[in-house]
């Protein structure tokens, strides 16, 4: 995507999950992260890509907001993450507040997790690749494992079917070994409503899927993760 087509930054919400989070979200341990390629699409601002790295993995992350400057995505983090966390309190029964005590200590590691991301994004800026899904600028079967946050099923609303077809089939054809995305739910915390097609789309292909009770629920309701085995 040239400079000049690249999404308007005003329509990315920038805003990232923690290492720990990962862990949690994905049924992830530190030391099965040792030696894997692993490719996070989309990432956003988490923390994930600079943590792993540092324990061994192989780690990439992709997304189209890194098309822009890195100056540009950490004050739009900044801003964003203020304008989240103004809207919480209004909101907050819909979240289970047991890893995070407060809405002060949720922007605390939301804070932490912009900050890892940056200073990795300027230290390994090879490490962020820029990608339009559900097109992904990498090689057949070039990683081990793709992981995938919050951003399938969760925009059902705005993404129709066919591009959570597309985009899978995009993440099979880079992935090696299985694909886990998390959660499986909307934006209002329901089960996506097509989620059984596409588990049929994958067995069709011969794929085995399994869908699973995360380690992490913070929106209420939003504890499922899939993973799909190549």
């Amino acid at each position: 995507m040239s400079k000049e087509t690249k999404l308007d930054l005003s329509r990315i919400v920038f805003i990232g999950r923690t290492f720990e989070e990962y862990l949690s979200m994905f049924n992830l341990t530190k030391p099965e992260l040792r030696g894997r390629s692993i490719l996070d699409c989309p990432a956003g601002a988490c923390s994930f890509t600079a943590w792993a790295n540092r324990l061994g993995a192989d780690v990439t992350a992709s997304d189209i907001a890194y098309f822009h400057d890195v100056e540009e995505l950490r004050k739009k983090g900044v801003q964003d993450l203020d304008h989240a966390m103004a809207k919480m309190e209004s909101v907050q029964s819909s979240y289970v507040w047991d890893d995070f005590k407060s809405i002060e200590d949720l922007k605390n590691h939301r804070y932490q997790a912009l900050t890892d991301c940056f200073n990795d994004m300027k230290l390994h800026p090879a490490r962020y690749v820029p990608a339009t899904l559900p097109s992904l600028p990498f090689e057949d079967k070039q990683f081990d494992m793709t992981l995938s946050a919050h951003f399938l099923f969760m925009y059902s609303d705005r993404l129709g079917y066919d591009f959570h077809v597309k985009t899978i089939q995009e993440m099979i054809r880079v992935t090696r070994r299985e694909i886990r995305i998390f959660p499986l739910t909307n934006l209002a915390a329901e089960r996506y409503d097509r989620l059984d097609d596409l588990l049929s789309f994958a067995h069709q292909q011969g794929l085995s899927t399994e869908e699973i009770t995360a380690g992490y629920e913070f929106q209420k309701g939003a504890n499922r993760m899939l993973r799909i085995i190549l």
